[in-house]
């Protein structure tokens, strides 16, 4: 019996941290969004690097490519190793 009463209040906690967790995504999408929107009214949009990186890659500096990717965008390892594997 005490084991249902334990479950049945982990499963309502697990829930609640699943509806917490998924309405902050939300806020964060749409503050994004208005950041963007800003960036582009102020003139702050992110540089397109894509040519220059392309140009690391051809030439066999695939990991400078990434190390420039991430240095001008501020850009995660992972995220930016991504990012230069889908140019080519």
């Amino acid at each position: 019996m005490e084991y249902i009463v334990i479950g049945g209040a982990l499963a309502v906690g697990i829930l609640s941290l699943i509806s917490s967790v998924n309405t902050l995504q939300k806020q964060v999408s749409l503050m994004n969004l208005k950041l963007d929107r800003i960036a582009k009214q102020i003139g702050a949009e992110e540089p397109n690097i894509d040519n220059e990186l392309r140009s690391l890659i051809v030439a066999g500096k695939k990991v400078k490519a990434v190390k420039e990717l991430r240095d001008v965008t501020g850009m995660g390892l992972k995220e930016a190793k991504e990012y230069v594997d889908k140019l080519l």
